[in-house]
């Protein structure tokens, strides 16, 4: 007695055709995403500086600005204020670089004796000497850095200027901000217009409070830090702690070593001891900025763990490189601040876990 053949459920080859074409638009999603990622970029990015820009074009606009003339104006305070940022910078680096060749001979004939005075090593300098002496080829590449260094400012100001995407972008996102939220919301029924635009308005606030807390931060850094290099005698204080409070406060993670470096380095450069005191008080001021002045500031702008910040930098960096590194923190406010705003809070029950407590020994 033979038993019945068995046959394929009639589901399967359905599922089979769903799960490929599933798989195969995937992919094309994929790809496309990859293709354009470039323009993702610069939407974002795009969207990074309406948000930033739209709180002062609705300012001047209650005071009868109309948004075209408000938004180019603030265009052209933000780019009169990188433009004189590079140039300040270019400027001190090419006087420090200039310096550098000039005393290296001396710097390395110190060294030569010094090591032959106190170790008996003979080190023969002749050579290297002669290449920061007039017409040596160090003499020579470093004289030539420094003549385009003073240039960089300009080239980095066409560079911006040639990024024309990214201000159109922006400028018809901020201009023409409340005709694009009206096209988006005709598509939509009043509810998801509702939360549409609670989400904009959020992430308008909170890119503000990011810059606006930011700009506070570096503004006293820039102050403080003035006052030191000043007090200091280290060269060029102005540019110096103007490269300090902007560094630090707009550069996520690595800000804080990068706006140190250089002060430390030109501070070494003039007076080794000055470096010292340099550093001291980089880290003296770093410190008081992490435990007295950011947390009142943060604390009534931008409202964000730390954890939560270092992390979504992190996230940010390995999706978007750069890009992402600089966005990767608004985001995460506006992200966070939309949640709140629908989640609903409960009373916390009793816990030691959920204490501040302090250790005692």
């Amino acid at each position: 007695m033979s038993s019945p053949k068995e046959k394929m459920p009639n589901w399967v080859p359905r599922a089979v055709a769903l799960f490929l074409g599933g798989l195969t638009l995937l992919a094309a999603v994929v790809w496309i995403l990859i293709q354009v990622r470039s323009l993702i970029i610069v939407i974002l990015v795009s969207l990074f500086l309406s948000f930033a820009i739209e709180p002062a074009v609705n300012w001047l606009g209650r005071r009868g600005w109309r948004r075209g003339p408000a938004t180019l104006s603030m265009f052209a305070l933000v780019l009169l204020g990188v433009g004189g940022f590079l140039y300040a910078m270019g400027s001190v680096l090419a006087e420090q670089i200039t310096k550098l060749t000039a005393e290296a001979p001396g710097y390395i004939r110190e060294i030569e004796e010094w090591l032959e005075s106190k170790f008996g090593i003979v080190v023969e300098t002749d050579s290297l000497v002669a290449e920061f002496s007039s017409g040596g080829s160090a003499a020579r590449l470093a004289s030539n850095i420094a003549g385009d260094l003073v240039s960089i400012g300009t080239a980095l100001m066409s560079l911006i200027f040639q990024t024309l995407t990214v201000l159109l972008f922006t400028f018809y996102l901020v201009a023409d901000g409340p005709k694009l939220r009206r096209l988006l919301c005709s598509a939509l029924p009043p509810r998801k217009q509702a939360l549409m635009l609670k989400g904009w308005e959020i992430a308008i606030d909170k890119t503000g409070a990011y810059i606006y807390s930011r700009t506070l931060l570096g503004l006293a850094a820039f102050l403080v830090h003035w006052l030191l290099f000043a007090l200091l005698g280290v060269p060029s204080p102005v540019p110096l702690a103007l490269w300090v409070g902007i560094m630090s406060q707009f550069v996520p993670v690595a800000g804080t070593y990068l706006a140190g470096i250089l002060p430390i380095l030109i501070a070494l450069l003039h007076q080794p001891i000055s470096a010292l005191w340099v550093l001291i008080a980089i880290v003296v001021y770093q410190q008081l900025e992490n435990y007295l002045f950011a947390p009142r500031i943060t604390s009534q702008t931008m409202n964000i763990h730390p954890a939560v910040a270092f992390g979504t930098v992190i996230l940010g960096a390995a999706l978007l490189g750069v890009v992402g590194t600089l966005l990767a923190v608004p985001v995460a406010a506006t992200v966070q601040a939309f949640v709140s705003t629908y989640v609903r809070r409960h009373e916390l029950i009793e816990s030691e876990l959920l204490e501040d407590t302090e250790f005692e020994e």
